[in-house]
């Protein structure tokens, strides 16, 4: 099988490649852990966080489809195996059964925020190898702020 042809050299394509493979991991997880939480969630706002979760998964979904498509385009092979995910992932695993819903906002405020601060790396790193890519995690960083910012709003 041809491999693709990355426009960039290889020194920008490792670089590019580890920061989008990161991305990718934690956009996975994140929608999984969102669905775990929409699952179980109990508590006096149910109807609002359960929705609220979905927009989390739905966001995380698309731009992890974002990512693991420009990964290919560089010539890079996305891993978005669950082994993977579960061995690479940085987020915190979810509690296992009920989740009341102030700890779910607390924990996706802590889960975004840390996601966020490993996306800003991101951005920077891969300011000067590759901009296309950096506009595409600048992007997905934005969608994660306003899911972070709608989560604080509710402490």
């Amino acid at each position: 099988m041809a491999a693709i042809k990355s426009p960039l050299d290889e020194s920008a394509r490792g670089v590019v490649g580890k920061a989008l493979q990161g991305a990718l991991v934690d956009l996975i997880d994140l929608s999984l852990q969102g669905k775990q939480a929409h699952w179980n969630l109990v508590g006096h706002h149910f109807r609002n966080l359960h929705l609220q979760l979905d927009d989390v998964v739905a966001s995380a979904r698309a731009d992890a489809d974002t990512v693991a498509e420009r990964a290919v385009t560089l010539g890079v092979n996305p891993d978005g195996r669950a082994r993977t995910v579960a061995e690479a992932s940085e987020i915190a695993p979810l509690d296992a059964g009920y989740l009341q819903d102030d700890k779910v906002v607390a924990s996706f405020v802590e889960r975004l925020g840390a996601v966020v601060s490993r996306m800003r790396e991101r951005v920077r790193a891969t300011e000067e190898p590759d901009p296309v890519t950096q506009d595409i995690l600048i992007a997905v960083t934005a969608d994660l702020e306003k899911h972070y910012w709608m989560f604080q709003a509710q402490r």
